[in-house]
């Protein structure tokens, strides 16, 4: 397994993301100490940066001192990661996973959309971004679907460690913020299930969104897929939102997007695709014809 290194809000911290699950559960370590039951953590500690790990769900999470840059160290750091993680050790042992299970936490972000709120868990939730626009589409998610039973709930995205959800603008963030989080919590904390990720896979309306047969695509619509997924989804995912590749018309030279989550239908939606990706892709493909719309949004 080859992890990806992702940036994070917080500067000091990188996480080493793999496409599989390593851990069930969330741990973090303080010092060498602490890290007894993690061979991972431990060996980690060994270098003179590292001030706390963090092993949760598909991920490990590194705090530095300001020491050093991460851009310095990050790829030596990777591939301690990648060494560790083929070799077959456990990251966490089985008693260790027992005993520090912690509490969830569930904190709020603002995202550019008003009427959308991204609530961050402190743990894995999904590894396949899913978005419900009313409660008959929750077959796949039942959180989702008890959040649709609040009157306030418009819409639903999950991805990662992450719940998106968009109110009715009658409704004050002010005033229903601290419910649903609490909500969220407990919810989770209690065992409940966030997605079922098979079921998503096969749901009807995921189908044309999924690109799985990327190698029978033309070049320019592979391309756009790459700068999509390298460039965008990263920004849009701090965001709460997500963007998937629709399709591409030589002719036009249109490219047609789905934007999800805190995206669609914010305000400054617009802007972000004409001023940021359209011109991100005519720049990156060298056509200044490209024009890009948002099929729903």
């Amino acid at each position: 397994m080859k992890p990806e290194i992702k940036t994070t809000a917080n500067p000091s911290v990188l996480k080493f993301e793999f496409p599989e699950f390593i851990v069930n559960g969330n741990f973090e370590y303080k010092n060498i100490d602490e890290a007894k039951n993690s061979a991972l953590a431990k060996q980690l500690f060994y270098l003179p940066f590292v001030k706390t790990v963090y092993i949760s769900g598909n991920f490990v999470a590194i705090e530095r001192y300001s020491i050093v840059e991460w851009e310095d160290v990050q790829a030596e750091v990777a591939e301690q990661i990648e060494a560790y993680a083929n070799s077959g050790v456990p990251f966490v042992t089985i008693e260790e996973q027992k005993t520090l299970l912690k509490p969830v936490q569930v904190y709020g972000e603002m995202t550019p959309n008003p009427a959308s709120l991204k609530f961050v868990v402190s743990r894995m939730l999904t590894k396949t971004a899913a978005e419900f626009k009313n409660i008959d589409q929750t077959e796949a998610s039942p959180l989702a679907r008890e959040l649709f039973k609040f009157p306030f709930v418009k819409e639903v995205f999950m991805d990662q460690n992450y719940v998106s959800v968009t109110k009715y603008d009658s409704y004050s963030w002010d005033e229903i913020t601290l419910e649903t989080r609490s909500f969220i919590r407990e919810y989770i904390q209690n065992g409940g299930t966030a997605i079922d990720e098979s079921l998503i896979q096969a749901a009807p309306e995921q189908e044309k969104q999924q690109i799985a047969n990327f190698d029978s695509l033309d070049t320019t619509s592979q391309q756009i897929i790459n700068i999509l997924e390298e460039y965008v989804k990263p920004a849009v995912a701090a965001d709460g939102g997500n963007i998937l590749f629709d399709s591409y018309d030589e002719n036009e030279k249109r490219v047609k997007v789905v934007l999800q989550g805190a995206c669609n239908g914010c305000p400054s939606s617009t802007f972000t695709l004409k001023s940021g990706i359209e011109n991100m892709l005519k720049d990156m493909l060298r056509d200044e014809r490209i024009v890009v719309e948002a099929i729903n949004g």
